[in-house]
């Protein structure tokens, strides 16, 4: 194993698989190097293959855990091939990861899409960020400013830069849940485009509006109403649904019955803000459902988590305090 540092903190290492073999070489990496990029994904490095040397870039920890990961399925690549279900079983075997004292022991936790960093800098985001790449539904339920959507769509966009995923759709009820758009002046566009706001506004951040616009004109993005969803079946996709606290029980169901072959869906919400009128929340009432299937994962955030001005989290243990 050779070793190198840069000035940024990102380790540089290579190894060597022995014995050379093509074909448990295209294997491993899989078509196109799908395997290689999931592995990436998973572990927050970058990997460049030649043969069979392997160049990682990235945290040493993190290096380490995927170096390892590596040698150990080129020994299964022997007798078994490793197809992307194969492989994220793989991944979801215990002790791939360290455990959560991860945050802890390292400081500099974050992925990126092109240039933009997202960093993670809780240990509840740690695991949600970790649940989006182990499952393929993931709820995400918490306080307000813990970082939920922000994190989804930089997820979703890091999923598409590494080619896991082709299109982008992210939804959210408009109008609070009933979707009553009628008395609204303007066309529809106008009418949903402040329910939808908060959505353009974390890609802004993280793309900046040009690239945004080119990636909406081509429908690799997709920003919608949940309402919209209707009758679809989305490939290929990361799907996001956002204030889901606010879709009713019929919505929730048609909304996850929309995923299809090679697809990932986030739903985040936040149960104290329930602005439905007149039906229960399909978000309440969906968690105690699902909670036990595999391939399903619930993650929550609390006050501890809220990234917004420090008053925000005064703000939320005051409301919770009254409540209780």
């Amino acid at each position: 194993m050779k070793s190198s540092k840069n000035n940024l903190g990102m380790e540089k290492i290579q190894i060597t698989l022995e014995p050379e073999d093509n074909n448990r070489l295209l294997n491993l990496c899989g078509p196109l190097n799908s395997n290689l990029k999931e592995i990436e994904l998973r572990f927050d490095v970058e990997i460049n293959q030649r043969g069979n040397s392997f160049n990682f870039l990235g945290v040493k920890k993190n290096i380490d855990l995927a170096s390892n990961f590596i040698k150990n399925l080129y020994i299964e690549t022997e007798k078994n091939i490793i197809s992307i279900p194969e492989l994220r079983n793989y991944l979801q075997q215990p002790k791939v990861f360290d455990s959560d004292t991860e945050i802890k022991n390292n400081k500099n936790v974050f992925f990126k899409f092109k240039n933009y960093r997202i960093n993670i800098d809780k240990p509840n985001q740690l695991k949600f960020y970790k649940s989006i790449l182990e499952n393929d539904i993931v709820f995400s339920v918490g306080s307000a400013g813990s970082g939920k959507t922000f994190l989804s769509i930089g997820a979703a966009l890091h999923c598409y830069e590494l080619g896991l995923v082709k299109k982008i759709v992210l939804v959210r009820p408009a109008v609070e849940a009933g979707e009553n758009l009628g008395f609204l002046p303007g066309d529809l566009s106008q009418k949903i485009d402040p329910y939808l706001r908060p959505m353009y506004d974390a890609l802004n951040s993280i793309m900046g509006s040009n690239l945004l616009n080119k990636m909406i004109e081509q429908n690799i993005i997709e920003v919608a109403p949940l309402a919209y969803m209707r009758g679809r079946t989305l490939n290929d996709s990361f799907i996001i649904l956002d204030e889901a606290q606010n879709s009713t029980k019929e919505q929730m169901k048609m909304f996850l019955t929309r995923l299809g072959k090679n697809s990932k869906a986030v739903i985040t919400g936040d149960i104290t803000q329930i602005d439905l009128p007149n039906a229960f929340s399909g978000l309440v009432h969906v968690l105690p459902l699902l909670k036990d299937i595999t391939g399903i994962s619930i993650c929550k955030f609390t006050d501890k988590d809220v990234m917004r001005h420090p008053l925000v989290k005064k703000i939320i243990n005051a409301y919770e305090s009254k409540s209780s």
